[in-house]
């Protein structure tokens, strides 16, 4: 059964959601569960020693555009996570084996979209891909040479072992695996699934060597595809090839504090549309004829987090800088960087924090080359045109009035959207939050 999402004012999804936890409890908070229904009478810590945990959730974000676009409205979306792990050597001495499965259900609507902003990067990085249900994860994770080898196999998501990096904010420019944000018609983040195999191998105790292969198929992208087949385990025909990336990771202690740096190659084997040239080599904007076709697709991304100041793990400063770098050939977008900061502990209340973030992202040059040459001789068919930078700003404060919920208000503002110097900037106030069952 479809679960819909429920159209609200700001203010009345924050009401709602502390009369839920105060409904429902009260009784943890003493003993400050991260679970909004705690130990399920101990049954929860029971299962786990058995083998068996549990990842149940809601999260929603809401954003309403003061400026920019052509409506001054409000948005709601939001999603339903449903997920389970079963250690395999404590339930049937299947030693180092685990097995994942993750279900989610996205529901609720784009602001960019419905206001016509204009944006390359999600105000509501929650939305997308079709706003149904997913089988987001559904793989067997084996482990070897003492642990120092992990392999995995199944359905996935790129970003969940790929260039993979935190989601506090609420703007996509700062959230998930950075490479899915401009090249997201092949390298696929939460909560879209293909087939694919990761192995991981533990050069030393804080250094790690990770490839991976996954699924390239235009129906994984498809929105009304996932509508009908979200769910189903099937392998879909109209495969085109492999997304193969290739990542160094380092988890650093500097002066005590930690960090995680990544750098990463990736190579898709799948054809890819020259954004410029067609099959003759001339300009398409000229001939009209069908693009020329490139026999595969790459980029780079370098992802580096650190804590700079407090306790190690706990309050303090910590920062972060994102660089993703595409072929310029097939890309539309085909830059991305974004730089920011948190503070966790403020006011010494240890689950709040707040967050700070700029990001740029890059709208090819020849497809700005392509759209100047199309107006030029077709001047009654004019388009604008993508050149430059999208920026964008965000800030948050996130209140946790207790441990399982996180309230996180915030407000981004988006100067020359999609790279466009024609569109209005955009101000907008958002809403981000998150409960843990």
């Amino acid at each position: 059964m479809r679960i819909h999402s429920i159209k609200r004012p700001l203010a009345g999804v924050v009401l709602a959601c502390l009369g839920f936890a105060g409904a429902s409890a009260h009784a943890q908070d003493a003993s400050g569960s991260k679970y909004l229904f705690g130990d399920w009478g101990g049954e929860r810590t029971r299962l786990a020693d058995e083998g068996i945990t549990f990842d149940l959730g809601y999260g929603f974000e809401a954003a309403h555009n003061y400026s920019g676009g052509d409506r001054e409205i409000t948005r709601y979306t939001d999603q339903w996570k449903f997920g389970a792990s079963f250690d395999l050597d404590k339930l049937w001495n299947w030693h180092g084996a685990k097995f994942n499965i993750m279900v989610t259900d996205r529901n609720g609507r784009d602001i960019g979209a419905d206001a016509n902003i204009g944006n390359n990067q999600l105000i509501q990085e929650v939305y997308g891909r079709g706003q149904t249900w997913h089988l987001t994860i559904f793989q067997l994770e084996q482990k070897f040479f003492n642990d120092r080898l992990t392999w995995k196999i199944g359905r996935m998501p790129v970003g969940e072992d790929t260039g993979s990096f935190s989601c506090d904010f609420q703007n996509l420019s700062f959230c998930g695996a950075q490479p899915g944000n401009i090249v997201g018609d092949y390298w696929v983040n939460w909560p879209t699934s293909m087939w694919a195999t990761v192995l991981k191998f533990s050069t030393t105790q804080n250094t790690w060597l990770q490839l991976s292969a996954y699924q390239v198929n235009p129906k994984y992208v498809d929105d009304s595809y996932a509508r009908r087949n979200g769910l189903k385990l099937g392998f879909p025909s109209g495969t085109t090839g492999w997304l193969i990336p290739l990542e160094f990771g380092w988890k650093p202690s500097i002066n005590g504090l930690p960090g995680s740096y990544r750098a990463g190659v990736w190579y898709n084997t799948s054809k890819g549309d020259d954004v410029f040239y067609d099959v003759n080599h001339e300009p398409r904007a000229l001939t009209g004829d069908d693009p020329l076709q490139r026999t595969s697709r790459r980029g780079a991304w370098i992802t580096f987090q650190q804590q700079v100041t407090g306790e190690a793990g706990g309050k303090g400063t910590n920062v972060f800088l994102n660089i993703t770098s595409a072929d310029h050939q097939t890309s539309p977008t085909n830059n991305q960087i974004s730089l920011g900061m948190e503070y966790k502990g403020i006011f010494d209340r240890p689950n709040d924090f707040v967050g700070a973030a700029l990001g740029f992202t890059h709208a090819n040059g020849d497809v700005a080359k392509y759209q100047r040459l199309y107006n030029a001789v077709h001047p009654d068919d004019q388009g604008l045109v993508k050149s430059g930078y999208e920026k964008v700003a965000e800030v948050f404060y996130s209140w946790s009035p207790i441990p399982s919920i996180a309230l996180r208000p915030n407000l981004q503002y988006i100067k020359d959207p999609g790279g466009i110097a024609e569109k209005n900037n955009a101000f907008i106030l958002g809403l981000k939050a998150s409960v843990a069952f």
